[in-house]
């Protein structure tokens, strides 16, 4: 599970908001918490709500690999960038801070506590420009050529207060691959948050999440907040978001995404540096936020996405035209009352949002609890409209009780467009999900929706706790039979990848997992990503590819870049890269094909 960062509750705070807690504690936990000053002080733009341009000259027509003499073989010691004098107000803010987080509302809880959070491989890391990496085990194929690039949490500045875990700003994290060689490059995503906070020395905004839960601790950081705004500290119209949860490819743009803000256009320079080129609104007709997982239909190349919130309407579904046009907005007022929407699914015919039993929880929040929370009293439904709908009249809801989403694999229409399938892990002991992430067993379900009759069936297709499930993009929207999930033991952490074929009937009961392959005692890694041999080859077997993860080694502290073979019945190594140093965890991933980085 990722950042399920609140678009929620951004109308009314002021950071991005996440459900997955931290692992348990151990008793005497070992922490190991790296500096977070960025090593390198480059330029910025200060982005606004229509367009930046990137401060990086313009990239070469053809982007080559980096040569061999612009590569660091070696990572240099981190430099500690010397703050700027703090001003007064910044320094009466800042005391304000302290008073609320060491009186008012101290981090007690496991889950907001930062000696727990950012332990071992959450810790956070510094950035690190493009550097050489070795392959220690097999070769890296040609089809590889391109560039993966994982998004997650990596706070500039260490927290003096509550924390979760998704909190933290956006850092990614890319490994550009081209005839055989690998160069690592981690940077931070140039949100207007994170420049604000640079300019500063210190946190400006505070963590929604994690700093909201009671009313006297939401009353105090809120007014210190706002007094922030009324000194000209940051301006909340510029966005508050952390861009730290997923990529997006749409448009010949790429897009560093988190559901409380608006997008951020990136790219790779021809020397393999990430750039973040400036906040995006499509001319204005994109507002306030959007899901970090939009869905991009392979055969027609448009985009379908939607936001969510705490007032009327609380869904809005909307598209982008193949070329990157925003399309109008259709509000969804038959959704009565604010849900957690952080993923949805698409067929060729409709667009499928859940409902589920995780909402806005203010009695909780008087308690000193979450904002956000469980509603064990409410029946989740799915809801099914057609593609183009103009308008929210078409969108019909299903009772599902019992089936709790948080992602979702893939869907498709069967019957001529009578009925839908849709494939997702479905959350068990939805209660857990806010604060004890290891309690919580994620079963991946197959629900078909008969649309003439109004019958919901059910198929369970896997035991094991699995998430962060992926499939060959090619099938998006269409009928897939494979599906490569990271198994939770438990989660956060991920300890393998299993494959499993949903193409069984209904009739059949078994276990779907064909082949597994788990990363070995003390190893865990993240989110699976398949990437076809042949991605133009209508003919090419489904599962003809591979699958490509990070994967961090906390017996010795090194991190590695896995791909696997998804054909073989043990998902057997075909190269593993040595990384210049660790990648923490983090959330959603993406590969960009050489051709396409070209393009950006």
């Amino acid at each position: 599970m990722d950042a399920l960062s609140s678009s929620f509750i951004s109308s009314f705070s002021l950071s991005q908001l996440s459900l997955t807690p931290p692992p348990s504690p151990p008793a005497n936990p070992l922490l190991h918490i790296s500096s977070v000053r960025i090593e390198e002080r480059t330029k910025i733009t200060t982005t606004t709500t229509t367009t930046t341009t990137e401060t990086a000259p313009p990239p070469p027509k053809k982007q080559n690999p980096p040569p061999q003499s612009t590569a660091k073989k070696l990572v240099e010691p981190a430099r500690r960038r010397r703050a700027e004098p703090a001003t007064l107000a910044t320094t009466i803010f800042n005391a304000f801070d302290d008073i609320i987080n060491n009186f008012i509302d101290p981090p007690l809880r496991p889950s907001v506590d930062p000696r727990y959070v950012l332990s071992d491989n959450f810790a956070p890391v510094d950035e690190l420009p493009p550097t050489e990496c070795s392959v220690i085990e097999g070769s890296l194929p040609p089809s590889l050529d391109g560039a993966y690039i994982r998004n997650g949490p990596n706070p500039q500045f260490l927290p003096r207060g509550p924390y979760h875990l998704f909190d933290g700003d956006g850092m990614l994290h890319a490994i550009r691959i081209f005839g055989g060689r690998a160069t690592l490059c981690s940077r931070y995503v140039r949100t207007y948050k994170y420049t604000i906070e640079k300019e500063a020395g210190s946190s400006v905004l505070p963590n929604v999440f994690s700093g909201f839960n009671g009313l006297t601790a939401s009353a105090a950081r809120g007014a210190v907040t706002a007094a922030r705004a009324l000194a000209g500290q940051f301006n909340p119209a510029n966005g508050i978001g952390l861009a730290n949860t997923s990529l997006a490819l749409f448009g010949n743009t790429l897009y560093a995404l988190g559901e409380s803000d608006l997008p951020y256009a990136v790219k790779l320079s021809p020397g393999g540096d990430v750039v973040t080129l400036g906040r995006r609104d499509f001319d204005g007709k994109l507002f306030m936020s959007m899901t970090a997982h939009p869905k991009i239909d392979p055969d027609t190349g448009e985009t379908f996405s939607f936001r969510y919130g705490p007032v009327p309407p609380f869904l809005t579904f909307f598209r982008f035209a193949a070329d990157g046009t925003k399309q109008p907005d259709v509000p969804i007022f038959s959704m009565t009352r604010p849900s957690l929407l952080h993923d949805f699914a698409i067929t060729k015919k409709y667009a499928i949002f859940a409902d589920i039993q995780i909402g806005m929880n203010p009695i909780e929040m008087v308690r000193g609890g979450s904002p956000v929370g469980s509603d064990a009293g409410k029946v989740p439904r799915l809801g099914v409209i057609p593609r183009y709908a103009k308008d929210d009249s078409e969108m019909r809801w299903f009772d599902v009780p019992g089936f709790n989403i948080i992602h979702a694999i893939n869907a498709w229409d069967e019957d001529g467009g009578n009925a839908v399938v849709m494939v997702a892990p479905n959350i068990l002991s939805v209660e857990h999900t806010l604060e004890r992430m290891d309690l919580i067993h994620a079963s991946v379900e197959k629900v078909r929706i008969d649309l003439m009759t109004g019958i919901v069936s059910r198929l369970p297709v896997a035991a094991r706790n699995l998430d962060f499930a992926v499939i060959n993009q090619q099938y998006t929207g269409k009928r897939n039979r494979y599906v490569y999930a990271a198994v939770g033991d438990p989660m956060p952490k991920i300890t393998g990848v299993v494959k499993l074929d949903v193409s069984v009937s209904e009739g059949d009961r078994r276990d779907c997992t064909v082949a597994s392959r788990m990363f070995g005692p003390g190893c865990y890694g993240g989110e699976p990503f398949f990437v076809a041999k042949e991605p133009n080859n209508l003919e090419a077997d489904e599962d003809d590819g591979y699958v490509v993860t990070y994967v961090h080694d906390e017996n010795t502290g090194e991190s590695s870049f896995l791909v696997m073979d998804a054909k073989s019945p043990n998902l057997d190594t075909v190269a593993r890269v040595k990384l210049p140093r660790r990648v923490p965890y983090g959330f959603h991933g993406l590969f960009v094909k050489e051709s396409n980085l070209n393009k950006l």
